[in-house]
């Protein structure tokens, strides 16, 4: 069996079963989740079962990871949302500036550690690992790039995507994938610089959204995003897609969730994260094609979608405070040295 794990953070199995029960409440309540977009890891799945399960309706919000801190910061003496979902570094940003509220839910204490805040203002819910999602029909005849040099290719003229690596977290996890591909660290991003520098020859598309149905319409043919994402087009959708894991190597990245300080509907939000932590709120992850965070072998009819385990050799785990610590000086330097 192909078993995906954080390696050195996550073991193969639970210990034991989560066996916590939800009681669908009679009268439906309501609740906010900021960046809970139905095309990003199949929120729509999570968002339908949070419904049908537990009784709660979350509408859907399309921010980025960068957009939803910037909400919370405004929105500080004044809460909005119950829960947010982002980006680790974002995450960890957000447990610094006060915008959350530390709350463990039931699973909690079976997230690797490193992977959460000791308090529980952050903690993770799944991972993803950076690639190229590939839309091989749009190429028009040109392979598929195996590396992130050959992005730097004429063939792949106005072909190749990433997220605004300023704004959105997924856009900085490409950079911080590109930046250790061609020799750099956590405290020097020349390399990644150079890189978009270089790329920018390319007339690269560069959007701040989540664009999955942009890469299946072939308006995009190849965006750096998660393996999810690329799977759930190659086995969803119509039409050839392929997940390529960089040959210089890539990262594995979690995303993370939080209780919203002062939030409206704080005992609500508590629900949502109780069963976003449970089995069976895991196993929606293992649908979608991604690896969940308290660690369990991915079954075998999905383990078997994804790239040989060899392959994901490659992508390695970083320290995810110094990630954070890097994140605006990066995307200050990209705005200003990028063109």
């Amino acid at each position: 069996m192909k078993h995906i794990a954080l390696a050195g953070l996550a073991a193969t199995a639970l210990a034991a079963p989560l066996t916590t029960t939800f009681a669908t409440s009679a009268q439906a309540e309501d609740a906010i989740c900021y960046n809970c977009p139905p095309q990003w890891a199949d929120w729509a799945s999570m968002l339908e079962a949070i419904e049908t399960e537990i009784g709660v309706s979350l509408p859907h919000d399309n921010k980025n990871s960068g957009q939803t801190f910037a909400q919370l910061v405004a929105e500080k003496e004044n809460p909005v949302a119950d829960v947010a979902y982002y980006g680790v570094t974002t995450g960890i940003k957000a447990g610094k500036e006060g915008l959350v509220e530390a709350y463990k839910p039931a699973g909690f204490d079976d997230i690797p550690e490193g992977l959460k805040d000791p308090e529980g203002k952050w903690f993770a819910v799944h991972y993803g690992t950076i690639g190229f999602f590939v839309n091989v029909d749009a190429l028009g005849g040109a392979p598929v790039p195996q590396c992130f040099a050959d992005l730097k290719k004429p063939e792949y003229q106005g072909m190749v995507g990433y997220l605004d690596p300023s704004s959105a977290f997924v856009g900085y996890a490409g950079a911080v994938a590109a930046n250790l591909a061609f020799g750099g660290d956590l405290q020097n991003f020349d390399p990644a610089i150079q890189f978009f520098s270089e790329l920018a020859e390319n007339s690269p598309i560069v959007p701040k959204q989540t664009s999955f149905a942009r890469v299946v319409s072939g308006e995009i043919p190849i965006l750096f995003d998660y393996d999810f994402n690329a799977y759930r087009a190659k086995y969803e959708e119509d039409g050839n897609f392929e997940f390529v894991l960089p040959c210089e190597g890539s990262v594995r990245v979690p995303y993370v969730m939080s209780l919203v300080g002062n939030a409206p509907h704080s005992e609500t939000g508590k629900k949502v994260l109780d069963f976003i932590l449970s089995d069976k709120g895991q196993a929606i992850w293992t649908n979608a094609y991604l690896q969940p965070s308290r660690p369990v072998e991915l079954p075998a009819e999905v383990a078997e979608k994804f790239l040989p385990a060899s392959d994901y050799e490659r992508a390695q785990a970083v320290d995810y405070a110094e990630m954070e610590k890097a994140q605006a000086g990066f995307g200050e330097r990209y705005l200003n040295e990028v063109k």
